[in-house]
């Protein structure tokens, strides 16, 4: 299998599967949406398999880039090419998994347009590999601003009553922070001559001109993570977009904004991103403790596991600029964790607004004496991202939280509070919508969780608990480019240290 362009397959099968969707789906809407949700089911199932193989083709131990396929493409130094190492393979592996069963969760859920909404998820999946897998900073640009325009769609089009407001919102946010990225590309083509993303982190820039390449990146992954206070458009598009769109927006967009950092601010620019550390931490702390603070406040379901969302972005950027072995591969587990928890959790609401069509926690109370599994389910997912020891959402809040204590105690006793204030929002959400009297009287005949709801949530409740037990799958790829990234931050500290000696001497 070692010869077969996998990377090329994970990336483009799903759009292949768009293509066919869209030339061959004719006849009966009922028959031509049939088609499409399997055509859509068996495309995504089959580039998950795909990942499967990447992972299993992985030789750990080597932070050197594997699976390597590369073509001449536009010009001089910007080429075709793809590649992952152990910090890009696991989100390959996560964004694969997660669409399959955005599609099984929107089976029934979407009745409008489902031609045209399944080929929106294809192509919105073949941008979100392509990002994980791509090693030129040209073909990085592509997939990441590409991304946009299915996931504009997907909420403009089957979002709820505010969709065009919102979908607005995530479009320009995201589209405005990534034109200083696009900047910043030219300028680094224009001074090394290639997009190569190997050969730009081996480039050394000069300390002045780091500082501003990293404020023009900043902008971009800030807003995509999201970071405070740029994280305004989350909630709005969480609320609108359909459950599928939250799920993939919580489960993968999120993470392009922590890898565009792990890719390309920490390893291009060392001495920028050590100066910026401060910066980070306290816009870190604030998410984390601010928005904690703003989710006790909400009455809507979504929009309270959208801030949870903003919170635990705070943790993940809190681990990866404390620039320890312990707190970047505990902000790369703490992704990963997020991407299955919050997705599942997106999820748990999904379901009861399929049956209800209602996101307000008021209007629930009392499930558990009419959906005991689904109670189960939901209980699961809201221990993990409270980040209970035995949950994959504990793993990397831990590790995160040794690294930051090696560096600075205050920002790790601060970001632990998020921990405490984590509980306290999550515990109240599940005591309104689970336990209590059975008062309302929609809900007496409210339906348990069905076959295909259980097949959705099964691989997610499996992840969350196993990977909670045993890390090691995860830590074993990531470790070696986690420590090859670090040996080249201080070498390259060391040197400007060496540096500045040598002019303060003369």
């Amino acid at each position: 299998m070692s010869d077969w362009p996998l990377l090329s397959l994970v990336v483009f099968l799903p759009l292949a599967g768009a293509a066919f969707i869209f030339l061959f789906a004719r006849g009966e809407k009922d028959v031509v949406d049939q088609n499409s949700r399997s055509v859509a089911l068996l495309t995504t199932a089959l580039t998950f398999l795909i990942s499967l193989v990447v992972w299993a083709n992985f030789e750990t131990g080597t932070a050197e880039f594997q699976m390597v396929e590369r073509q001449a493409w536009l010009a001089e130094g910007i080429s075709y090419h793809l590649g992952v190492d152990g910090i890009s393979l696991l989100f390959v592996v996560l964004t694969s998994l997660l669409m399959p069963i955005c599609i099984l969760a929107s089976w029934e859920a979407i009745q409008t347009r489902v031609k045209e909404y399944m080929i929106a998820f294809l192509v919105l999946e073949t941008m979100m590999n392509g990002v994980f897998c791509a090693l030129d900073f040209v073909l990085f640009f592509l997939f990441f601003e590409g991304g946009l325009i299915p996931m504009f769609l997907i909420i403009g089009i089957w979002g709820g009553t505010r969709r065009i407001y919102s979908t607005f919102k995530f479009f320009l946010y995201t589209f405005l922070g990534s034109v200083l990225l696009l900047l910043a590309m030219i300028y680094m083509y224009a001074n090394v001559g290639t997009t190569d993303i190997p050969t730009l982190i081996a480039h050394e820039f000069a300390p002045e001109v780091q500082t501003w390449l990293w404020l023009a990146m900043f902008a971009s992954f800030a807003v995509k993570l999201p970071m405070w206070p740029v994280h305004t458009w989350l909630p709005d598009a969480h609320v609108e977009a359909p459950t599928a769109g939250s799920v993939i927006l919580a489960g993968v967009l999120l993470k392009m904004g922590g890898y565009g950092f792990l890719r390309f601010s920490i390893p291009m620019l060392p001495l920028a991103s050590e100066l910026f550390v401060p910066l980070v931490f306290t816009l870190s702390i604030v998410a984390v403790i601010y928005t904690s603070l703003v989710a006790l406040m909400q009455d809507d379901m979504k929009k309270l596991i959208a801030y949870s969302s903003v919170a635990h972005m705070g943790f993940v950027t809190v681990g990866l600029f404390s620039f320890t072995t312990q707190g970047l591969e505990g902000g790369i587990v703490q992704m990963l964790s997020h991407g299955i928890v919050s997705a599942a959790l997106f999820l748990c609401v999904g379901v009861v607004y399929d049956r209800i069509h209602s996101r307000e926690i008021r209007a629930y109370g009392g499930l558990v004496n009419r959906m005991p599994k689904y109670a189960f389910v939901f209980m699961v997912f809201m221990l993990a991202s409270v980040g209970l020891p035995g949950t994959t959402g504990f793993v990397g809040e831990f590790l995160v939280l040794v690294g930051a204590f090696q560096v600075d105690t205050w920002v790790a006793t601060l970001t632990a509070t998020g921990m405490i204030l984590g509980a306290a929002y999550m515990l109240w959400l599940y005591r309104r919508v689970i336990f209590g009297a059975l008062e309302k009287e929609e809900l007496r005949s409210i339906l348990d969780l069905n076959r295909r709801e259980i097949a959705v949530f099964a691989p997610l409740v499996f992840i969350a608990i196993f990977f909670g037990f045993y890390p090691a799958p995860w830590l074993d790829v990531v470790h070696a480019s986690v420590a090859n990234l670090l040996e080249q931050h201080q070498a390259a500290l060391a040197a400007a240290a060496d540096a500045g000696a040598m002019l303060a001497a003369r």
